[in-house]
């Protein structure tokens, strides 16, 4: 028996195609909606539409006889897409997320949980590798990445106001830094993880391949498996704040490659390039509201989660 209706949007991306499959062997019935199909295996949806979210009928559409709300749909990618077109980043995404949001409400929604992220924290908190712990309370005053981040930051206060203005449950969460398998890994909409296992897979034992940036840069890595039950873990409690969504273990872009080139049984020489976008030069998640409000944070290490990603990305890349 079906535990109720459920709506994900940006089904057909990386994030979204997984929560489709943890929510479907939960009980759920899942209509996933995007502009694409999932890229590297069928969706688990029981209803699957090709909707343009821009348009606010089409989020009409998505959103009818649908009892929660999973908003992963996003104009997005990796750090070389996000600096390269800002304006078109935001407008999408401010199309959709409104949209969305007015769709849902009208709808009926009974639970509405919208995915932010890191880039929403100030520029002015991440110049220094060994970054604080950003906390939620963090985000103000604030001074958001350009583009993306100022948007995602915009998008929680349009969640806020939707609450306290309508009475609407909204959950936003902010991710930091997701990972695995099944997600881009080329074309340049990956992410630093995926691009780094595409380069090494594709290496020989002592090649040397391209890292971007000086290598010192620092991040936390969260695995997906991770990340689809803390969004569920999310929108089944009565927290209706920002939430960070990650790990608290920071690396450096160097230490990253060294541990994929170990999973690979490669020497591996880095060759830095200082003229290709790097992003903040630290930037970590604070988990101490995640473990208080949802008795619970992110177990899988990022070495196991890396020989995972890295061996189907290897398998990707080697196919003939």
């Amino acid at each position: 028996m079906s535990k109720g209706k459920v709506l994900v949007t940006g089904a057909g991306g990386f994030i979204g195609h997984h929560l489709v499959k943890y929510l479907k062997k939960k009980g759920y019935w899942v209509r996933g909606v995007d502009i694409k199909n999932p890229e590297f295996e069928e969706t688990a949806a029981d209803d699957f539409k090709l909707l343009d979210l821009c348009e606010f009928q089409n989020c009409q559409e998505a959103c009818s006889d649908v009892e929660e709300v999973y908003q992963l749909a996003a104009d997005m990618g990796g750090i070389g897409y996000i600096t390269s077109y800002h304006a078109v980043v935001l407008r999408n995404n401010a199309l959709i997320n409104l949209h969305m949001l007015e769709a849902s409400r009208k709808a009926g929604v009974k639970n509405y949980l919208y995915t932010s992220s890191a880039c929403i924290y100030p520029m002015y908190l991440q110049k220094d590798p060994k970054v604080k712990m950003l906390k939620e309370e963090d985000a103000y005053p604030a001074d958001a990445e350009p583009g993306y981040g100022w948007e995602k930051l915009f998008t929680e206060l349009a969640c806020q106001y939707y609450t306290e203005d309508y009475g609407f449950r909204t959950h936003s969460v902010r991710f930091h830094n997701i990972f695995g398998p099944l997600g881009t890994y080329e074309g340049g909409r990956e992410k630093s993880p995926a691009a780094l296992c595409r380069k090494i897979a594709l290496a020989e034992d002592g090649d040397e391949i391209e890292v971007w940036g000086d290598g010192l840069q620092t991040r936390s890595f969260c695995y997906i498996d991770d990340c689809v039950e803390g969004l569920y873990k999310l929108i089944q409690s009565d927290y209706l704040q920002p939430l960070n969504l990650g790990q608290d273990r920071l690396i450096t872009v160097d230490e990253l490659v060294d541990i994929i080139a170990k999973i690979a049984g490669k020497k591996i020489v880095k060759k830095h390039d200082l003229t290709k976008p790097q992003g903040v030069r630290g930037r970590n998640s604070d988990n101490t509201k995640l473990r208080q409000i949802l008795k619970w944070e992110p177990e899988i290490s990022l070495e196991e989660g890396l020989k995972i990603t890295y061996k189907w990305i290897k398998s990707q890349v080697r196919k003939p």
